[in-house]
C-alpha cells in the first residue's frame, strides 16, 4: 500500500486557508540550541541535518524515533516542487509500508518555535494540524508563506520546521532539479513526482 501524505502546498499559497479558523499561538521565548545531527546518505550524496530539539522537541523526537528504529533506511525523496526562480522543495518519507508509521504528532507551529521556512529548513508535511507522521520536506530556498500567520483565515498554522541542513545543500538542489514524470501525481502534486525517486540508503545520528 502506498502511503501518500500530500503537502497541500499549492492550496496554502493560493488560498487563505485549508481547514479551520484557529489563530496561531503567540510567539514563545525560544530556548537555547539543543541540536541533534542526522546524516541522510542518499544516492546523490550526503545531507546532514541539525535538528532543533530545544525549539521543536515533539517534532524532533518523532523524526529521531524513525531514525533510531532505522525506519527511514530505504525511503525515497519522491517529489520535487519548484517555487519561483530560486526556491523549491524536495519531499520524502515512508511510502512503501504503512506498518512502519507511528502515530501522528502534535503540531508545533513556527509561531511557537521561532523557527522559519528559510533555505535549508526541514519541515513536516501534513494535512490537518496534528496529522504529521513520517513525510518531510527540505527547502532549497526560503518560502515564508509556509510559516504560521495569524492574519490568515482558516488553517493558518503553517508547517512545522524542526531543523536545517548544515551540509549537502548541493545534494538538495540536485534532487530538486532531477527529472519529473509529468503523468505522475494527483492534484497539486501532479507533475512534481520524480521520474526516478532518490533513495535514502541510511539515516543515522551523528556525534555533536
Amino acid at each position: 500500500m502506498t502511503v501518500r501524505i500530500a503537502l497541500l502546498l499549492s492550496a496554502l499559497l493560493a488560498t487563505p486557508a485549508f481547514a479551520q479558523n484557529t489563530p496561531a499561538a503567540p510567539p514563545a521565548v525560544a530556548p537555547k540550541d539543543d541540536l541533534v545531527k542526522v546524516a541522510l546518505e542518499t544516492d546523490k550524496g550526503r545531507i546532514v541535518l541539525a535538528l532543533d530539539r530545544g525549539r521543536a522537541p515533539v517534532t524532533t523526537a518523532n523524526f529521531l524515533r524513525y531514525v533510531d528504529a532505522k525506519r527511514f533506511d530505504g525511503i525515497t525523496f519522491y517529489r520535487a516542487m519548484p517555487y519561483g526562480k530560486a526556491s523549491g522543495l524536495i519531499q520524502g518519507g515512508i511510502t512503501r509500508d504503512a506498518r512502519l508509521l507511528y502515530a501522528p504528532i502534535e503540531h508545533e507551529p513556527t509561531s511557537k518555535t521561532g523557527l522559519k521556512h528559510v533555505e535549508g529548513a526541514i519541515s513536516m508535511a501534513r494535512l490537518a494540524p496534528g496529522s504529521a507522521r513520517a513525510d518531510f520536506f527540505i527547502l532549497a530556498g526560503p518560502i515564508p508563506a509556509f510559516d504560521a500567520d495569524s492574519s490568515k483565515l482558516g488553517d493558518n498554522l503553517g508547517f512545522a520546521v524542526f531543523g536545517r541542513v548544515v551540509e549537502g545543500m548541493e545534494v538538495v538542489k540536485a534532487i530538486l532539479t532531477s527529472p519529473v514524470d509529468p503523468a505522475k501525481g494527483d492534484g497539486a502534486m501532479k507533475g512534481q513526482m520524480l521520474a526516478e525517486p532518490v533513495k535514502v540508503r541510511t539515516a543515522r545520528r551523528l556525534p555533536n
